[in-house]
């Protein structure tokens, strides 16, 4: 049961002026558990605590309750008193009478009632108090310094003397701070560098000190005397305890970025230091979270910022190894790719997107120049196991290419007389050469791939029973889809697939009278071009949705539009007329749109009464595509509802073991880059497979998404430029397949290169890596986190400039002749990018008025900061000397709101 005593004091009559504090002790001694209550007038002195021991022996106390002044002060000596006779100190309350009652109440018996409430509130909390005693705890003889500016350093370096180690931890590559920015220190205006450099040195050389740069505090955790903390030690891309310094590595990296250390005054590298004294004087390389916009979204991961990164430096033959290291069909995509990079290129931000694939043409046709550049690194081993691909369309030559590359006996077969699928079969020679298609594909049986043509395969499972370990399907969709509308059949009517193959394969040579085309995909305005260009009278395109729903690659529309081609939007054929079994009209219906389908494109609905006829000697069906089932005589590879080859998503495995298929006959008419991409994967499960590897284990599903917001940093300063105009033959001379668009030239093809932002930073062309005496260069290394243990924490992180231009009556960023005090100190500095000349940005010459304005950003709630930074008077009193050192009959004007000089603490 508690005892409680609880002893008022009167303090003199700083409490008993404004409190009773009897009153109090006679409403304290009816509370619950209280044995004892009294009230004296110095609780504190030496009477007051032979009072409180006397009582706690009389009346065995369990808990003391002392109502006076502030526990700051006195109750240590309380705590002693009570356990001094034996009391746990820590079954001592004290209830603060003074500064909570009397000092800020003028109404006694106001102070009196909280005095009591205070008291009550006392002695129930002390009826819950535990007994209490020290421990001692070993402490971790080692201090964390987070930050390493000049406070950080020193505080290290007076740490590490006294013979306790220390851990510096810094989010820059290198110590320094912004004192390395600054080039003279007020007020003896001594060279910043001369104070800093040794103690930067001395901090490498100490060994108590170790020094974590490029790297961040992830959590803290422990308590006083024994931390523990995590820290992150960000990834360099190269091997930091090795690096010399030596710089070769910078100059042939082809990215140009602002450089944070000199202010964005001029421009780093991608791979750099901060600055020559950097410490660690290491390198590194910096980049994005995840790779640019425009490698994310493709389905092959082709390193595009990588190859256009070149190109602006005019290196076409490094950037056309980058584009061949996962694209054996530069030449192609460069002519016929959907470009879905384009769609993601930040710089439509500004204006246009980069034309990517007019530049991978440029180095397709660079390298049919130079055909010696062709070149591919012969496997480390060449393996005994066989494979069959069927189909040389591109999924199945990229899935060839890729295992050839590994030393795998590749044979491929075809069922037509021409490798290149529906490159060669789909696309007209206006748009893909056959010459391009056949050089790009001899690349890849140069590498060792056979390829047999006139070979149809009816049965894939007897390919492994012929000893082939492992099958790949590329079998497309070569057959075209029928408009489930009467008299279809008729002559004169067929499909895009089969017209475009007899035109692309020479036995279609001369179209008469009018030809109707009904889709809006790219394979009915390929026919329709393509019939065009066959001396048709007259071509329209049927299509049942808006120019807005149309699937087809917009150019391509409207260069069919402009050579003649006419479209009836918002319209569907409903019946063939015919004459003596021969077409002669189709009967079409207008279409409205109504609600959006599982395509995300709205529906056509028709509109009742709408009819209408178009004459036609000529219908071509390019509604979609469909594939020719006869590849599995045995029905053992199981398919989809929609008639296609069901496969495992992940791993493109089908249902029979050791066969795997991609491309259209998986996913139906589908892009080449897309059909490229399956033949990837597939060739990595036939790797796993063939080396019984498990086909799942690390690998997920392509996103092909963007996570990552472009920084801001990336459009600061960049002036709008609109792309490159592709040069194309003219309206009149499109009378035949001579291919429409042209080669840019070298000087307009590195002119749109130099528009890339570069927004993955490091484009990891492999420059640096090359330049690399010492192979240091690891463009696959991780972050790495350590673990530390500390007994003290030193916080010395700095402080960033406010950005001015949120006060739009400055014009900073709108200006080039207004800077920050540290763009100016970065100007002045001998170290700079203007090696310490001082000149106008807008103009290059020398100012001679300049303006400092002071207090930016200082008190003011609004927009800046409530406070006052201190040392902005005498930092711009500083400024105004290394004005008149650099240009001695200059004027130099100070605006300031008052002057809050430090006087002599500088």
């Amino acid at each position: 049961m508690a005892r409680i005593g609880v002893f008022v004091c009167w303090c003199g009559s700083n409490i008993a002026e404004t409190v009773d504090s009897e009153g109090v002790g006679e409403y304290a001694a009816k509370l619950p558990g209280v044995a004892v209550s009294m009230d004296y007038k110095y609780t504190c002195s030496d009477p007051g605590q032979k009072m409180i021991i006397e009582a706690i022996r009389e009346h065995k106390l369990t808990g003391v309750v002392v109502a006076s002044c502030s526990p700051r002060m006195h109750e240590t000596t309380f705590r002693r008193t009570v356990a001094g006779v034996g009391l746990n100190p820590y079954l001592l309350e004290m209830a603060n009478i003074r500064e909570h009652c009397s000092w800020v109440h003028h109404d006694k018996e106001a102070g009196t009632e909280k005095a009591k409430i205070l008291v009550r509130m006392m002695v129930e909390k002390v009826k819950h108090n535990h007994k209490l005693y020290p421990i001692k705890v070993p402490v971790t003889n080692r201090a964390l310094v987070i930050g390493g500016g000049i406070a950080g350093i020193q505080a290290a370096l007076d740490i590490a003397k006294e013979g306790h180690e220390v851990i510096i931890v810094e989010k820059q590559p290198s110590v320094g701070g912004h004192m390395s920015q600054l080039d003279e220190t007020f007020p003896t205006l001594d060279c910043s560098q001369c104070i800093l450099t040794p103690r930067m040195v001395e901090i490498i050389q100490d060994k108590n000190i170790k020094l974590y740069a490029y790297s961040e505090v992830e959590s803290v955790s422990g308590f006083i005397g024994n931390f523990k903390v995590k820290i992150r030690r960000k990834s360099r891309y190269l091997k930091e305890s090795e690096c010399t310094g030596c710089s070769d590595c910078e100059e042939p990296c082809p990215v140009e970025l602002k450089n944070e250390f000199n202010e964005g005054l001029d421009t780093r590298k991608a791979i750099y230091r901060p600055f020559t004294q950097a410490v660690p004087n290491s390198f590194l390389i910096e980049k994005t979270k995840e790779p640019a916009p425009c490698k994310v979204v493709c389905p092959i991961g082709q390193n595009v910022q990588g190859y256009v990164a070149l190109m602006s430096k005019g290196k076409f033959k490094e950037a056309l190894k980058v584009v061949r290291e996962t694209n054996p069909f530069p030449s192609v995509c460069g002519r016929v790719c959907t470009h879905v990079c384009e769609t993601a290129c930040n710089r439509s931000r500004i204006d246009e997107p980069i034309s990517i694939a007019s530049l991978k043409r440029v180095l397709g046709d660079f390298e049919a120049a130079n055909p010696e550049l062709i070149t591919y690194a012969k496997p480390e081993e060449t393996k005994s196991e066989k494979v069959a691909v069927v189909g040389a369309g591109p999924a199945g030559l990229v899935c060839a290419y890729d295992l050839a590359k590994a030393g795998y006996k590749v044979k491929v077969f075809e069922s037509t007389p021409v490798a290149g699928g529906m490159l060669y079969l789909g696309i007209p020679e206006y748009r893909l050469t056959r010459d391009v298609i056949a050089r790009e594909v001899k690349a890849i049986q140069d590498m060792g791939v056979e390829i047999e043509l006139n070979s149809p395969v009816d049965d894939a499972q007897e390919l492994l029973k012929k000893g082939y370990k492992a099958v790949f399907l590329g079998i497309g969709c070569q057959k075209g889809k029928d408009l489930g509308i009467e008299g279809e059949d008729a002559e004169g009517s067929t499909d895009a697939v089969a017209f475009l193959k007899k035109v692309n394969l020479g036995e279609t040579t001369k179209v008469d009278g009018n030809v109707i085309v009904v889709g809006g995909g790219n394979s009915a305005i390929d026919a329709a071009r393509s019939a065009l260009r066959l001396g048709a009278k007259q071509v329209k395109i049927v299509y049942r949705r808006s120019k807005k729903e149309m699937p087809a690659d917009p150019r391509e529309v409207e260069d069919a539009e402009k050579e003649g081609v006419s479209i009836e939007f918002l319209s569907n054929p409903t019946k063939v007329i015919t004459e003596n079994g021969r077409i002669t009209e189709v009967e079409c219906l207008r279409m409205e749109l109504g609600e959006p389908d599982g395509s995300g494109r709205r529906r056509p609905v028709p509109v009742k009464g709408s009819e209408f006829i178009i004459k036609s000697d000529l219908l071509i069906r390019a509604v979609s595509q469909a594939m020719e089932q006869d590849f599995d005589k045995s029905e053992n590879i199981k398919l989809s509802r929609w008639k296609t080859v069901d496969v495992d998503p992940l791993t493109l495995a089908t249902s029979v073991d050791g066969i795997f298929a991609g491309g259209d006959g998986v996913n139906g008419p589908e892009t080449v880059v897309r059909a490229m991409e399956d033949g990837y994967i597939a060739a990595e499960s036939i790797k796993r497979f063939l080396t019984s590897r498990d086909l799942k284990e690390g690998r997920n599903f392509p996103a092909h998404k963007v996570t990552e917001e472009p920084a801001e940093r990336l459009f600061e300063g960049v002036e709008k430029a609109s792309r490159v105009k592709i040069p194309e033959i003219s309206i009149e001379d499109r009378n035949n397949f001579k291919e429409v668009a042209s080669v840019l030239s070298d000087e307009d093809a590195i002119k749109e290169a130099k528009r890339c932002l570069n927004c993955g930073i490091c484009s990891e062309c492999g420059e640096c890596g090359k330049a690399c005496e010492k192979d240091l260069i690891d463009h696959n290394m991780e972050d790495e986190i350590v673990e530390e243990d500390v007994g003290a924490i030193v916080v010395a992180t700095g402080y960033d400039l406010m950005d001015p231009s949120v006060y739009e009556e400055y014009g900073y960023k709108k200006y080039p002749d207004v800077l920050t005090s540290l763009e100016f100190e970065r100007m002045v500095s001998a170290s700079g990018p203007t090696n310490g000349k001082l000149i106008r940005p807008s103009d290059g010459q020398t100012p001679k008025n300049v303006v400092f304005v002071q207090c930016v950003g200082s008190r003011d709630e609004d927009k800046g900061y409530p406070y006052c930074s201190g040392i902005c008077c005498m930092y711009t009193a500083k400024h105004t000397m290394l004005f008149k050192h650099k240009v001695p009959d200059g004027k130099a004007f100070v605006f300031y709101v008052d002057v809050r000089a430090s006087g002599n603490n500088y």
